[in-house]
This record gives C-alpha cells, sequence and structure tokens, in this order.
C-alpha cells in the first residue's frame, strides 16, 4: 500500500488520492491498534465481547456440537471498566481544566473545552489515543473507533515519526455510502461514494478548503464565510495514553474471568440443583433412549417406570458450590481493582477509616493518573499553540477525606497560618472551595463592623463635629 508521503510525491490526481483514502482505511481497520479500540469501546458500553460470543454446547448423537438449548445461559457483563476508566478521567478532570493566568476561557477555548478534554482522554484510555482537532474557535474529539460516531486512521510521517494526516470516515448506517474527510497540513478535502451506489470509488465532494475562516456580513451579500489561511502545521494534536496502549490491554483477561464466573454462578442457581438419573434395569436403552428420555422429563418432567422388578428411575442431585463461586468472585474483584490501580471505596466506606488510610487507599490511582497528566498536558499545550494562548493548565483533584480528623489538623495548626489560609483549609475540606474568596470577604466584612460597633469610622461629617466638640 502506498504511503501518505508516496501519494505527495507522485502528484496523485483525484481518483488516486480517493483509492488511497479507502486503502488506508480498510488498512487500519485491520490492525491491532483498531481491534483493541473496538472491543475496548464494547467492554466500556458494557457489553464484554468474550461473553457475548459465549455459548454453552453439547455432543448430539452423532458426535456434532450443537448449542445447548435447554440449559439457562444468562450472560451478565460487569460495569468494572467503565467504572474504572470514569474514576480516572474524573479524578483527575472532573473539575476541569483550570488556567490561574486566564479570565476569559471559555472566550478563547468555547463553553465546551472542558468537556471536550474529558471526551479526550476517555477516547485515549480506551484506544491507547485519541486526536483534537482545533476547529478554529473550539475543539473537536476524534477517536480511533468511535461505534456509531466517526473514527479516525491517523498517518505518521516515516522520518520523525510525528501526525503528518489523518482520514475521518463514517457511515450513517449499513448500506449507506461511506464519507470521509482527509485532513492535510494545506486543508481539507471531503469525499463520498454515489448515494446510489452504483459507482464505489470515492469521489470528491467539497475541494480543498483551508482551516482557518472569518464570517463576513454586509447589506448585499448577508453572512458570507470566507477562508482566510492554515495553520503553521496540521491542527490535529494526538493525545496518548501511558505506553501508547488501551487501558484494557493487560486487564481483558481477568473482566472475561469475572464475568464467566458470575454468569456460571447465576445460571447454575437458575437452573437449580444440577441433577442426573439413574434407570435401573434398563439395559436394553442406548444413548438415543436416554436422550428422549431426558428430552421427555424437561418437556412434561414425567417419567414411566415398571413395578418392582421392571424400570425403576432415580434422581439425585449435586448442590451448585456457591461458596466456592463467591469466593473466586471475590478474589475476581479485588485483582481488578489492583490491576486497574483503581481506588475501591469499600475500603474507605466504613466511616471509620484515618486520614492515613484514605490517603493509602488513593495512592495507586494517585500514581496512575499522574502518569496520564503528564499526556494531558503535553496535548494541551499542542492544542493552546494552536489557539494561540500563552497559558499553562493545572488541575485540582478531589479525594474523599476523613472531615473530622482533618478539620481537627487543620485547627492544631491555626497559630501558626494567616486567618485566610485556614479559611481556604476548611473550604477545601467541606467542599466549598470555590466559595472561598467569597467566605473570606464577608469574614473581613464581619470583622470590620465588630471593630466599629457597627458604625464606619468614616460615617460622615456630623461624626466629626461631635468628636471636635467633644
Amino acid at each position: 500500500m502506498k504511503t501518505y508521503q508516496d501519494l505527495l510525491a507522485a502528484g496523485a490526481g483525484d481518483k488516486e488520492r480517493g483509492d488511497f483514502v479507502r486503502a488506508a482505511i480498510q488498512a487500519f481497520q485491520a490492525e491491532p491498534q483498531f481491534r483493541i479500540a473496538r472491543d475496548a469501546d464494547a467492554y466500556y458500553r458494557h457489553l464484554n465481547p468474550t461473553i457475548m460470543r459465549a455459548q454453552k454446547m453439547v455432543y448430539n448423537l452423532m458426535g456434532q456440537a450443537v448449542p445447548d438449548l435447554y440449559r439457562p445461559n444468562h450472560k451478565i457483563p460487569c460495569r468494572y471498566y467503565y467504572y474504572f476508566i470514569t474514576q480516572q478521567v474524573q479524578f483527575l478532570l472532573g473539575n476541569g481544566v483550570i488556567f490561574s493566568d486566564m479570565a476569559d476561557k471559555d472566550k478563547k477555548l468555547g463553553k465546551d473545552f472542558d468537556s471536550a478534554v474529558q471526551l479526550a482522554a476517555t477516547y485515549a484510555l480506551n484506544g491507547g489515543v485519541s486526536f483534537g482537532f482545533w476547529n478554529n474557535d473550539h475543539l473537536e474529539v476524534f477517536p480511533i473507533y468511535g461505534g456509531d460516531e466517526p473514527s479516525f486512521c491517523p498517518m505518521y510521517d516515516e522520518e520523525t515519526g510525528a501526525l503528518s494526516a489523518g482520514i475521518r470516515w463514517w457511515r450513517l448506517a449499513d448500506g449507506k455510502p461511506l464519507r470521509a474527510t482527509l485532513y492535510e497540513a494545506d486543508g481539507i478535502t471531503e469525499y463520498a461514494e454515489d448515494p446510489d451506489g452504483r459507482d464505489k470509488d470515492l469521489r470528491i465532494i467539497r475541494q480543498k478548503a483551508p482551516y482557518r475562516y472569518e464570517v463576513r456580513r454586509s447589506e448585499a451579500a448577508g453572512v458570507e464565510v470566507y477562508g482566510i489561511g492554515n495553520y503553521s502545521t496540521l491542527p490535529i494534536v494526538p493525545l496518548y495514553n501511558v505506553n501508547r496502549q488501551s487501558e484494557l490491554v493487560g486487564g481483558r483477561e481477568t473482566l472475561d474471568a469475572y464475568d464467566l464466573m458470575v454468569s456460571g454462578l447465576i445460571n447454575n442457581t437458575d437452573e437449580g440443583n444440577l441433577i442426573y438419573w439413574v434407570l435401573k434395569n434398563a439395559n436394553a436403552m442406548d444413548e438415543e433412549d436416554d436422550a428422549r428420555f431426558i428430552d421427555q422429563l424437561r418437556r412434561t418432567h414425567v417419567a414411566h417406570a415398571d413395578g418392582d422388578d421392571g424400570v425403576g428411575v432415580e434422581h439425585h442431585t449435586v448442590e451448585v458450590p456457591v461458596d466456592a463461586s463467591e469466593a473466586a468472585i471475590d478474589k475476581l474483584r479485588r485483582q481488578l481493582f489492583d490491576d486497574f490501580m483503581a481506588l475501591d471505596v469499600k475500603e474507605i466506606s466504613g466511616g471509620a477509616a484515618t486520614a492515613t488510610q484514605i490517603r493509602a487507599a488513593y495512592e495507586p490511582l494517585n500514581q496512575k493518573t499522574s502518569r496520564f497528566e503528564y499526556c494531558v498536558t503535553d496535548f494541551l499545550r499542542g492544542i493552546l499553540a494552536l489557539a494561540g494562548v500563552d497559558a499553562d493548565p493545572t488541575y485540582r483533584r478531589d479525594t474523599i477525606v476523613n472531615q473530622s480528623e482533618e478539620l481537627a489538623n487543620v485547627l492544631q495548626a491555626a497559630e501558626y497560618l494567616d486567618p485566610d489560609t485556614i479559611t481556604r483549609q476548611i473550604c477545601g475540606i467541606l467542599g466549598l472551595i470555590d466559595n472561598a474568596d467569597e467566605i473570606i470577604a464577608k469574614r473581613k466584612e464581619n470583622e470590620i463592623g465588630r471593630f466599629t460597633g457597627g458604625n464606619e469610622p468614616w460615617a460622615g461629617e456630623n461624626d466629626t463635629e461631635d468628636m471636635n466638640n467633644g
């Protein structure tokens, strides 16, 4: 397959470029990174693909494996993967990206900037990488696998490894024409298949257009949108996860084992006790007769047997190993939290956990999130450079605390701290940090009122006269 650099060097025409776009999409869909991102998206949506494909089988009289239609086959995917990804994203970005020296953040970066960054982080954890497109005045996010949304195929420079171009593609539904957008450093070109389905070639439906544009209004022309040029580089910035791989890698097997154990326990419980039958004096029956006998029992729950010396039927039961299954499930659950370095709130939800114990429970999540924070910061610096904004991003992480112990620690240190610092610390513990400035200002106002007895020293001329007369 030709690379993007080959395409540029050859000076390909419209048809060759359309063929290249289709070939690049097909090749990317076959790559392991795309397939892992697709599976991670399924786990994130509580649709474990492994357990969804699981099917109990039995062998018929011909020795052929056929689906077991009689035994329960509940498939119960857990929500832990969604929980782990959401916990990490919200732990880092739940309070938004903070720019201490930016007063008009919404105006410069768009009102949906924080939610877009959260989405980019989620896609990056699922797929190993996501891409932020600075679209003139706001941030858009492209995943490498979007499910029902468009997907994005990156193309890297063969020498530097930097992102040099990309293709975003989608179909509105099965059978609908393929749509694709080619993003290059010098503009955007849109492609589509023939809507009638007679021609599968990707044709240009919008010639290459610049990234930057402005809106011009006049009485004669009305509202007019016109291009004014491009950026100095491709306005798409990758957000890589740690090791550039999906969070699903290394944890998938434990997730599958947990789901299969839970589903197996429920299936065995639904089926009741495991029952097997003993037929006495039935040596003339072969396997086919046995199968008919069991089939009749399942349909009618009735077994016919002769007298004392004839055929007899006995049933025996095997109890479901509930205790062993629950122990295995609990072990797998703890293993999941260890593998994903997640916070298990059950460990600190008893109410008696000390501040030290709470910090210790948070430590794995803190370490993991700190590694990912560097990736997010590099991504944001690339976006801010495209937006022409000079600022450094910071983050505020919220944690569960033992409020009584934390408040006691602050009050014990009060003689070494100024009142404003004490107020901010207490507001942080009580979840009122956003109102800290207002609370400090009101406290100072009340202190002034107590000092003056409710009368301001600059109350007016009459006060001055009374003081002079006295």
